[in-house]
């Protein structure tokens, strides 16, 4: 039997597809433009569970999530936002809010698990965007209007919905931006990383 590479392993199950993991990284792009069409409640589920299964801290698990279905108060969301005007216009959308008092990482807990939401949504072909919120001016309004406890921390809210856009990016290339053992040094790049410095 052909023994497979690992990256040819990693693969992504979704709804009876399959896409390789790196694929999905490479390929997923933030979506600010919807069709008008509902998420069918399975498709939530499963990237709520996408979002259950991320790493935490000393798997604390630390986080809830609160799908914004009602139309006003996407809206009313979206215009508390900075840049997140197009929650709006998503079928849905999911606060991920993060109890600081159950781990020490909150910021870096409830980011893996909006990263798992992203990635699951793109591979089962929907479109999603981050809407950065920890930290923002904004923070505090949307906490409010989602009645979340004051010492929680809203991480992010995710619209979700079918793409109504395909938009292109690009890359640093690689060899720009890793070093080897400090800050700056590409010696031995080649022998680490497998290209020239």
């Amino acid at each position: 039997m052909k023994k497979l590479k690992v990256h040819e392993r990693c693969l992504l199950k979704c709804w009876g597809k399959e896409m390789d993991v790196l694929e999905a990284i490479k390929s997923r792009r933030s979506i600010r433009k919807f069709r008008k069409e509902s998420l069918p409640p399975k498709t939530v589920r499963e990237i709520l569970e996408a979002g259950r299964w991320a790493p935490s801290a000393r798997n604390s698990q630390p986080w809830r999530f609160i799908v914004i279905r009602d139309e006003e108060l996407k809206r009313r969301i979206a215009e508390a936002t900075s840049a997140g005007k197009f929650l709006a216009d998503a079928s849905i959308g999911v606060a991920v809010v993060v109890n600081p008092k159950a781990t020490r990482h909150p910021v870096e807990d409830g980011a893996n698990a909006t990263m798992n939401m992203l990635l699951a949504a793109h591979s089962m072909g929907l479109g999603a965007c981050w809407i950065g919120s920890y930290g923002s001016p904004y923070e505090e309004e949307v906490k409010q209007l989602l009645e979340v406890p004051r010492d929680w921390l809203l991480i992010s809210i995710i619209a979700l919905g079918y793409p109504a856009e395909k938009p292109e990016s690009s890359r640093i290339e690689l060899k720009e931006l890793v070093y080897v053992d400090r800050f700056g040094s590409k010696e031995r790049l080649e022998e680490v990383a497998g290209f020239n410095a």
